[in-house]
């Protein structure tokens, strides 16, 4: 009896080994679809994407980290302070506006990535709930000639290719994080980090956007992140960064959806 549970200890810590980090998501129902709601889009950047890239949530190829151009910047109202950052809306040109593109899709989903800042012509001033999209998304939904139409939108789930991606750079002294490619509620409110017995768990800062940090020393630590989005929903990295990383890196762990 004693051989064959041996046998059977054997093979269980065999099949972890096999299996390696395991990501953890907290319970809890799925992100909720939100109301409509009415507001105003403008555009920037050029038709190819240009001009959209980096921006004041600390993105940097919006392409490579999985958004695409499918995104746009906030109004104040909307943008909380950095905080929506990476939150995920359906838009649509308002109905019976001439300017609405013919034959058009019906909306639009697009990723907070930009802040769209106050004066100008107003249109992002406060209380203003408005939509500075890049020009390849307003393209989809209205014609370049219009400038500014009016739409509906609403909050909705975030859908990502892949996993949650982080990025450490910095030094031993100073390491600043961005969270990348977040599913569910996209908007990350919450980053701990962990590397063993000699560096149990440790909340970062938000230093702006989506960029988090923390003086702690990481370096020659595996790590494991700990990413808390809005709705309250987390997810555990279990050692989703090795040991020898290096800064600059970026590693890719699982998702919320």
């Amino acid at each position: 009896m004693a051989a064959i549970l041996q046998g059977m200890l054997a093979s269980s810590l065999m099949i972890l080994m096999l299996v390696g980090p395991i990501s953890a998501h907290s319970h809890g129902p799925d992100f909720k679809v939100g109301p409509w709601k009415d507001a105003h889009a403008t555009f920037y950047g050029g038709a190819d994407g240009s001009g959209t890239m980096g921006g004041a949530c600390g993105y940097d190829d919006l392409v490579k980290e999985g958004y695409g151009f499918n995104t746009t910047a906030l109004s104040t109202a909307l943008f909380n302070d950095g905080k929506a950052c990476g939150s995920c809306y359906e838009i649509k040109c308002a109905k019976g506006n001439k300017w609405c593109k013919p034959g058009a899709r019906s909306s639009i989903f697009v990723t907070a990535t930009n802040f769209c800042p106050p004066g100008g012509t107003g249109c992002c001033n406060s209380p203003n709930e408005h939509f500075d999209l890049s020009q390849p998304a307003y393209l989809q939904i209205a014609e370049y000639k219009a400038g500014i139409v009016p739409v509906q939108y609403r909050r909705v789930p975030c859908k990502k290719r892949g996993g949650v991606k982080l990025t450490i750079t910095g030094n031993p002294y100073f390491n600043l994080v961005t969270v990348t490619n977040v599913g569910g509620a996209g908007d990350v409110t919450s980053v701990e980090v962990s590397g063993g017995k000699d560096l149990p768990w440790t909340k970062l800062s938000r230093n702006w956007g989506q960029k988090w940090e923390t003086n702690a020393n990481l370096v020659g630590h595996d790590l494991t992140f700990k990413v808390t989005t809005s709705d309250g929903k987390t997810v555990i990295l279990q050692k989703v960064v090795p040991q020898n990383w290096q800064f600059s890196q970026t590693f890719e762990g699982q998702n919320f959806m």
